[in-house]
């Protein structure tokens, strides 16, 4: 078990890929980047909120993970993947890089 590192594109597929509700994504950058954007769906976790998610989250749904350049993301996300979470991944280029088709 583990996490994967997925660039932009495949980000994009596995958001487009996953029913509405499917895919859990988890942006761990502090709350007022958060505030000033980011991926539609996400669900912001910093330390006093991430055992609340534990409790409440589907470990067999897939889980993307993202920061600001994809650095700190990898740490999450391999806490994530060793409590059980199967399909985890940690967006390389962060925040930075997120570009959704603009038909969305």
């Amino acid at each position: 078990m583990g996490y994967s590192r997925i660039d932009l594109e495949r980000a994009l597929e596995l958001v487009a890929a996953t029913p509405e509700n499917g895919l859990q994504i988890i942006d761990v950058r502090d709350a007022q980047s958060y505030a000033a954007g980011h991926i539609e769906g996400a669900l912001h976790l910093d330390n006093s909120t991430l055992q609340e998610f534990l409790q409440a989250a589907d470990p067999g749904k897939p889980l993307l993970v993202y920061c600001y350049h994809g650095n700190m993301s990898q740490g999450a996300a391999a806490y994530f993947a060793e409590q059980g979470f199967a399909q985890t991944y940690s967006l390389d280029g962060g925040f930075e890089h997120w570009q959704p088709p603009a038909t969305w």
